[in-house]
Protein backbone atom coordinates (compact mmCIF):
# COMPACT_ATOMS: atom_id res chain seq x y z
CA UNK A 1 0.00 0.00 0.00
CA UNK A 2 1.52 3.29 -0.61
CA UNK A 3 0.76 6.46 1.07
CA UNK A 4 0.98 9.73 -0.02
CA UNK A 5 1.78 12.81 2.51
CA UNK A 6 1.29 16.37 1.76
CA UNK A 7 0.26 20.10 3.15
CA UNK A 8 -2.61 21.41 1.64
CA UNK A 9 -1.35 24.80 3.45
CA UNK A 10 2.19 24.27 1.10
CA UNK A 11 0.28 23.63 -2.14
CA UNK A 12 -2.01 26.70 -1.29
CA UNK A 13 1.17 28.81 -0.60
CA UNK A 14 3.36 28.01 -3.61
CA UNK A 15 0.04 28.70 -5.99
CA UNK A 16 0.10 32.47 -4.07
CA UNK A 17 3.46 33.01 -5.06
CA UNK A 18 3.36 31.75 -8.32
CA UNK A 19 0.56 33.98 -8.72
CA UNK A 20 2.73 37.20 -7.39
CA UNK A 21 5.82 35.83 -9.82
CA UNK A 22 3.82 35.79 -12.61
CA UNK A 23 2.01 38.84 -12.30
CA UNK A 24 5.40 40.50 -11.94
CA UNK A 25 6.53 39.20 -15.17
CA UNK A 26 3.27 39.86 -17.11
CA UNK A 27 3.90 43.40 -16.28
CA UNK A 28 7.92 43.24 -17.49
CA UNK A 29 6.78 41.37 -20.54
CA UNK A 30 4.25 44.16 -21.16
CA UNK A 31 6.67 46.95 -20.18
CA UNK A 32 9.16 45.78 -22.86
CA UNK A 33 6.62 45.32 -25.63
CA UNK A 34 6.65 48.22 -27.40
CA UNK A 35 10.50 49.51 -27.00
CA UNK A 36 11.32 46.03 -28.35
CA UNK A 37 8.86 45.20 -31.13
CA UNK A 38 8.71 48.87 -32.69
CA UNK A 39 12.62 49.30 -33.21
CA UNK A 40 13.37 52.49 -35.18
CA UNK A 41 16.18 51.39 -38.02
CA UNK A 42 19.14 53.32 -37.33
CA UNK A 43 20.17 54.29 -40.55
CA UNK A 44 18.31 54.65 -43.89
CA UNK A 45 20.12 51.82 -45.77
CA UNK A 46 19.11 48.46 -46.25
CA UNK A 47 21.35 46.76 -43.25
CA UNK A 48 19.98 48.87 -40.73
CA UNK A 49 16.26 48.20 -41.99
CA UNK A 50 17.07 44.36 -41.45
CA UNK A 51 18.67 45.05 -38.76
CA UNK A 52 15.96 46.41 -36.72
CA UNK A 53 13.28 43.85 -38.31
CA UNK A 54 15.32 40.86 -37.21
CA UNK A 55 15.21 42.30 -33.74
CA UNK A 56 11.22 43.31 -33.81
CA UNK A 57 10.83 39.79 -35.12
CA UNK A 58 12.88 38.06 -32.40
CA UNK A 59 10.82 40.07 -29.61
CA UNK A 60 6.95 39.47 -31.38
CA UNK A 61 8.31 35.93 -30.57
CA UNK A 62 9.19 35.72 -27.28
CA UNK A 63 5.91 37.78 -26.44
CA UNK A 64 4.31 34.67 -28.27
CA UNK A 65 6.36 32.61 -26.22
CA UNK A 66 5.57 34.53 -22.98
CA UNK A 67 2.13 34.56 -23.37
CA UNK A 68 2.21 31.05 -23.91
CA UNK A 69 4.02 30.62 -20.68
CA UNK A 70 1.72 32.42 -19.02
CA UNK A 71 -1.53 30.35 -19.97
CA UNK A 72 0.77 27.27 -18.48
CA UNK A 73 1.80 29.49 -15.52
CA UNK A 74 -2.30 29.86 -14.72
CA UNK A 75 -2.80 26.23 -15.29
CA UNK A 76 -0.19 25.26 -12.91
CA UNK A 77 -1.38 27.84 -10.29
CA UNK A 78 -5.38 26.26 -11.00
CA UNK A 79 -4.12 22.55 -10.26
CA UNK A 80 -2.10 23.63 -7.04
CA UNK A 81 -5.12 25.14 -5.84
CA UNK A 82 -7.42 22.79 -6.98
CA UNK A 83 -5.38 19.85 -5.20
CA UNK A 84 -5.08 22.05 -2.02
CA UNK A 85 -8.74 22.24 -1.79
CA UNK A 86 -8.97 18.24 -2.46
CA UNK A 87 -6.41 17.29 0.25
CA UNK A 88 -8.02 19.48 2.56
CA UNK A 89 -11.16 18.00 1.91
CA UNK A 90 -9.85 14.35 2.06
CA UNK A 91 -8.50 15.31 5.00
CA UNK A 92 -11.78 16.72 6.93
CA UNK A 93 -13.36 13.44 5.41
CA UNK A 94 -10.66 11.24 6.90
CA UNK A 95 -11.02 12.53 10.44
CA UNK A 96 -14.88 12.88 10.34
CA UNK A 97 -14.45 9.03 9.53
CA UNK A 98 -12.23 7.92 12.53
CA UNK A 99 -14.13 10.25 15.11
Amino acid sequence: MSTVVTQPEVLAASARELQAISSDMEAGNAAAAAPTTQITPAGADPVSLLTATTFAAHAELYQQVSAQAAAMRQMLEMVLNISARSYDATEAANAAAVS
